[in-house]
């Protein structure tokens, strides 16, 4: 095992990997930005380093300024979390030209699943079942629209680096494929400096649903069940759960048994999530795969019982997965919440601020991943994202209960969270019969204003 590492990131993540890292007897330096000077990441490490200015283009993702913190310090491995630099292959090229070990896959795994378009192709050779669609990068606007004609509209531009629905456009028609193809590559552009793009067939109102995996340098690969992520807005994850409601035990088997085949075939190493939209008659198509860990992975541990940051370590030192396929179980159910600085009532417009008040829930089957304390200053320049909160139970009526419960103590004031959100979500009478799609947070809303 390392004997210290660098963890390059910030908050909640931060957090986690530095409690793993107490466990596991190793040594952290936290990095930290002018703004999170206070942070707790910073005390709870062993040695702290400031690396910039507030801007994150300054500070976390400085990568000199990173390389140069992980040197001082002499550490031996850097762990990225997720967000930042952690999907970014240059920096992984970076930490193994230096001799420090990057914690998460190979340069070429995140580069290869880094590039939207290509992971389809090669998940396609693979096997695995992919969304009808563009084989190639779209430039033209001719080319665009005789796809759109061959698969049928609706369909939707992704950006072929992209993530977190940005550079993302659907259409319906021609006019709107043509009018939005150029904004698509130019918010690609911006957002991952680059512009290319593909059209896929739109699936109208589908799950999100990921499969968890853990893959060691030894070729051995496993599946530790899946997430439903359906409860998103504008392509952001606001709930996750694991099980899915809308997945059995044969279908599971499947999903898991296809993810880890598709691995398998790039000879993949790391923690990695593998993304599949699932449709209404239970066909699923690949969409994408997360070289890192997930913010939403506390779910996949509560109903597996595995730590997927300690296996993280443990595959990085070359180590062999100490858990056989056969040996995973799900559980009961999980259910994680993210509370963001947001105002739900407000299109959830960002509210940073200082917190002047702060209770925290407790009690059986509740977890809490937060960075922050009464006092804590939300910086504007960061993600708006400020707890997690995991239940766990029997099954998913009684995680519901432990989450409902959870969200009545928790209380954070006086900024507005999204806390009534979640509330009012738990008490849907559809999200209680596990009746959801991506679609199922833009539906709600327009219910709700219907009835106003």
């Amino acid at each position: 095992m390392f004997s210290k590492i660098l963890i390059a990131n910030r908050g909640e993540i931060a957090l986690r990997i530095i409690r793993a890292c107490r466990e596991l007897g190793v040594k952290t330096v936290a990095v930290f930005s002018e703004a999170d000077r206070n942070s707790l990441h910073v005390r709870m490490a062993d040695e702290a380093i400031c690396i910039g200015k507030a801007a994150s283009v300054g500070s976390y993702l400085n990568i000199p300024a990173i390389i140069s913190a992980a040197e001082i310090t002499d550490v031996e491995a850097i762990h990225p979390g997720y967000g930042f630099l952690a999907e970014n292959p240059h920096f992984a090229e970076i930490c193994e030209s230096c001799k420090i070990t990057f914690i998460g896959p190979t340069t070429d795994n995140i580069r290869l699943m880094g590039d939207k378009m290509a992971a389809r192709l090669s998940m396609q050779k693979a096997g695995l079942p992919i969304v009808p669609g563009s084989t190639a990068v779209i430039e033209k606007k001719e080319e665009a629209v005789k796809i759109a004609k061959k698969i049928g509209y609706p369909v939707i531009i992704k950006a072929s680096s992209g993530g977190g629905g940005k550079g993302m456009r659907i259409c319906h028609n021609d006019i709107s494929l043509m009018s939005s193809l150029m904004v698509a590559q130019q918010e690609a552009d911006s957002n991952f400096g680059n512009p290319n793009v593909y059209i896929e067939k739109y699936i109208e109102k589908p799950r999100h649903v990921e499969i968890q995996l853990l893959a060691d340098k030894y070729g051995k690969t496993v599946y530790l069940g899946e997430r439903d992520c359906s409860i998103q807005r504008r392509h952001q994850k606001l709930l996750e759960e694991s099980p899915s409601p809308a997945i059995d035990g044969r279908l599971r088997k499947r999903l898991g048994e296809l993810a880890v085949k598709g691995v398998k075939s790039v000879n993949y190493v790391s923690a990695g999530t593998m993304e599949f939209l699932l449709d209404a008659r239970s066909n699923f198509y690949f969409m994408e795969m997360n070289t890192r860990i997930q913010v939403e992975h506390p779910v996949t541990e509560m109903v597996t019982g595995i730590d997927l940051i300690k296996e993280q370590f443990k595959i990085a030192c070359g180590e062999r997965l100490s858990v056989h396929q056969e040996e995973i179980k799900i559980n009961g159910a999980a259910i994680e919440c993210r509370i963001n600085a947001e105002d739900p009532d407000k299109n959830f417009l960002p509210c940073p601020g200082k917190i002047e008040t702060l209770l925290l829930p407790g009690g059986p089957g509740v977890r809490v991943d937060t960075h922050i304390y009464q006092g804590y200053e939300i910086s504007p320049h960061y993600d708006s994202l400020v707890a997690k909160i995991i239940a766990h139970g029997r099954n998913r009526q009684e995680a519901v209960k432990v989450m409902q419960r959870a969200l009545s103590e928790l209380s954070i004031g006086p900024i507005k969270t999204t806390i009534p959100f979640h509330q009012r979500l738990l008490e849907n009478t559809l999200f209680l019969k596990g009746d959801v799609s991506t679609h199922f947070v833009q539906d709600m809303y327009k219910e709700a204003k219907a009835e106003e």
